[in-house]
């Protein structure tokens, strides 16, 4: 990197040199002569013009590679071709070789002998992802094994396997007669996620199963100890058991190799149970219930119940509404887990679906108030009709987006007694050119910015509302004077507000010393406003 730097990118985008030199520090070739990149356009697919994503070829000697837009580095200018992958082998004094044209971004490359390497490419508005098997020593052409929606859990194949080389880089790994690659992935179904390992014919595309794990358990693999997959190492946890490592016979029996014991024992007798419900749309959206340590249902009646979330966009509404069981996982809170409430008497709806659905090309964010609104009221009816959570003693918590949708559902909504909002945004003219999934800027969507920002509505607030943040967070999106602004619009109008900076803190909170204040704080407020408020009062009409 070189002068001048810049207070306006980050350091990835200061002028570079990208250089190769010898062992003694002779530079031999100049790959790239790179500027300040300040002027890089919007949208998310948007990068810089000239060469980037400068690597050596993993499975070749002294052979570089790198990617350049062929349409300006601007996703809006039409073009068949929008990047351009080249290979040079050493000296580096010939022409460069042309890879593969994509039609959309690239997205990396895992490579595997002279004739094979899996390259990937993704186009960030539609969500799709495709998946080309290149022949290096045949380069110009790949031949398309796959076309999908990556934020498909559902059919998502995996990825190949990869190991070190002789020269200590990734490759894949074949079978042993070369036909097929190995490959893991997550597993993800509506019963849960049960990952495998998988073959996949270089001729077809099409894989063929070796291994999943078992009902009840969440086993995924960590290493591959012969030639064929036979014999693994997996990191095994089932809903009771906290993860250990084992040597897996798929044609033996699994050997353990560690017995960590459950760290927090204490929330062993917590249950937790999927829960899928409907939005009034007909969106399918789902949580995980999480119940405290001897809870009865018939003895104990309705308890405070936490909502923890965190909206995510979409393209396609059956994607959105994919549900995933996590019964056959281990869980223990950590830091600033949420769960810990499950300790002080609370009901816990962790990760309830908050979709934000945009279709035949809408843009989800217009209708971000409405279908927000419409996953929270879903979520509240689903657990009251269960009879585990009280209506009047639902509170509503977040984190970085999780705290900007906090706010706007109190601002919006009469659902929830209280909120917790923690590292979040609230002012979107603060983050003028794009935030989360929205890519269009300030200028172009103006009332978009202004309809999604809770500041906006802080006179609409009437449920009181813990702010907390860490005094350095350098995230660009959540700059301290995020949460600074807000609690000065709620205090003028009246809220009932408490905002709390924690020295030193970035966007999340690592010190022993914050970590235990936070817990403090969240459970003080939501003991004061929630588990020992008393009956509600009717709500007023919104000015």
């Amino acid at each position: 990197m070189r002068h001048p730097y810049s207070y306006v990118v980050p350091a990835a985008l200061f002028p570079a040199d990208v250089l190769i030199t010898d062992l003694e520090g002779v530079v031999v070739h100049r790959v790239a002569d790179l500027p300040l990149r300040d002027n890089i356009p919007t949208p998310f697919d948007s990068v810089a013009p000239g060469p980037r994503s400068a690597q050596w070829r993993a499975d070749a000697p002294s052979t570089l590679v790198w990617v350049e837009a062929q349409d300006g580095g601007d996703p809006r200018t039409p073009a068949e071709v929008r990047d351009r992958v080249f290979t040079l082998e050493a000296p580096f004094d010939a022409a460069p070789t042309t890879l593969i044209d994509l039609k959309d971004r690239y997205g990396g490359v895992i490579w595997g002998d002279a004739d094979t390497a899996l390259v990937i490419s993704r186009q960030f508005n539609s969500r799709r992802e495709t998946r080309y098997l290149v022949d290096p020593s045949n380069p110009g052409e790949g031949r398309t094994l796959l076309e999908r929606n990556y934020q498909d859990r559902y059919n998502d194949p995996g990825f190949p396997v990869t190991e070190a080389n002789e020269s200590g880089f990734p490759v894949m790994r074949f079978t042993a007669d070369g036909s097929r690659v190995l490959m893991t992935g997550a597993g993800a179904t509506r019963a849960g996620e049960y990952p495998f390992l998988s073959t996949m014919d270089l001729i077809t595309g099409a894989t063929e199963r070796v291994w999943t794990s078992e009902d009840g358990a969440y086993e995924n693999v960590v290493g591959i100890l012969d030639e064929n997959g036979r014999r693994l190492v997996t990191r095994r946890e089932t809903r009771n058991d906290p993860p250990n490592l084992f040597v897996r016979d798929l044609d033996a029996t699994a050997t353990p190799l560690t017995t960590f014991a459950d760290p927090a024992p204490q929330l062993a007798g917590v249950t937790k149970q999927l829960i899928s419900y409907t939005r009034a749309d007909g969106v399918q959206l789902s949580g995980t219930l999480y119940l405290p340590a001897g809870y009865d249902k018939d003895r104990d009646g309705p308890l405070p119940l936490v909502m923890w979330a965190y909206p995510a966009e979409f393209t396609d509404a059956a994607v959105a509404g994919q549900v995933v069981d996590t019964a056959n996982r281990f869980t223990r809170p950590g830091g600033i887990s949420h769960l810990f409430l499950l300790t002080q008497g609370y009901a816990v709806l962790d990760d309830p679906s908050m979709p934000i659905v945009g279709v035949n090309g809408a843009e989800p964010n217009d209708t971000y108030i409405q279908q927000l609104t419409a996953s929270a009221e879903a979520a509240v009816e689903a657990v009251v009709g269960m009879g585990v959570a009280d209506r009047d003693r639902i509170a509503v918590g977040g984190h970085s987006y999780g705290a900007f949708m906090t706010a706007n559902l109190l601002a919006h909504t009469d659902l929830f007694r209280t909120g917790i909002a923690r590292s979040g945004a609230y002012n979107r003219t603060l983050t003028p050119f794009g935030f989360q999934a929205e890519q269009r800027t300030y200028w172009e969507a103006g009332d978009t910015y202004d309809q999604m920002s809770p500041f906006t509505f802080a006179n609409r607030v009437n449920e009181p509302i813990l702010l907390i943040h860490g005094e350095a967070d350098d995230n660009s999106g959540t700059f301290p004077v995020q949460s600074e602004r807000f609690y000065a619009a709620l205090k003028g109008n009246g809220a009932n507000v408490r905002y709390v900076v924690l020295p030193l803190e970035a966007h999340g909170y690592r010190a022993r010393e914050s970590v235990g204040h936070t817990l403090w704080e969240m459970t003080r407020w939501l003991d004061q406003y929630v588990k020992n408020a008393g009956p509600r009062a009717a709500p007023t009409a919104a000015p």
